[in-house]
């Protein structure tokens, strides 16, 4: 049975987290985004000094976490500590990347995000939402841009942070990172076969949402 989910897929840069949030507000469903789940796990594996490779450390980990997300602040906590911030460092970028190749971190997390959307009236951003969290969704949008376009959105964000970016350097990450995602065993970076594909690399932000809104509504509708 379809979920009244709407999944938004694609590589890093593609424009997916601002899209998402202002899609989700125009829909009126929560926003999860799933990227900072992995960002989070890849973290504290490194603050406790777990290796990225260590299953047995990263599932006592999973095991023993507090998580808790709020859809409408996009605020991640746990154990109590508001991670929002430092989850959004360039490395911890490179962190979730690694730890996602891992099968144990992503069969834990995508058990919490499919109960994070089981009731519906989601937005929920990621990698491979569309193709493993729910294969069943009513929406699947796929994100893609260049990866140059992609590359200089990134370094925009970081550098409205407050961090300083080698724009060349973090476009022969995206690179590696894409790489890495898309040839993973476990759930690789693809769009799902019945996803609606959206390149981005040429189009401001207003202009995506409303696509992805009149692609989203009329699907939705269309099952109302």
């Amino acid at each position: 049975m379809s979920v009244r989910v709407v999944t938004v897929d694609g590589p890093a840069g593609a424009g997916k987290s601002s899209a998402s949030r202002a899609l989700a507000r125009r829909l009126g469903f929560a926003h999860v985004d799933t990227g900072a789940m992995y960002r989070a796990v890849g973290v504290l594996a490194h603050e406790r000094g777990i290796p990225l490779d260590d299953d047995p450390g990263l599932a006592t980990l999973l095991a023993t976490w507090r998580f808790e997300l709020d859809p409408a602040s996009g605020t991640i906590l746990v154990d109590g500590r508001d991670l929002s911030t430092v989850i959004r460092r360039p490395d911890a970028g490179e962190l979730a990347s690694r730890v996602s190749t891992r099968p144990v971190v992503r069969e834990r997390l995508v058990a919490m995000q499919r109960q994070l959307g089981v009731g519906g009236g989601v937005v929920m951003e990621g990698r491979d939402i569309g193709t493993v969290v729910f294969p069943d969704a009513l929406v699947k949008l796929y994100l893609t841009a260049s990866p140059d376009v992609r590359a200089g959105r990134r370094a925009r964000e970081l550098r409205g942070a407050g961090e300083t970016v080698d724009e060349a350097a973090l476009a022969r990450d995206l690179v590696e990172r894409d790489r890495r995602d898309a040839e993973r065993a476990h759930s690789p970076l693809r769009p799902a076969t019945d996803a609606i594909v959206l390149d981005t690399t040429a189009l401001a932000l207003d202009a995506v949402v409303d696509a992805m809104e009149a692609a989203a509504r009329a699907r939705l509708d269309a099952r109302a």
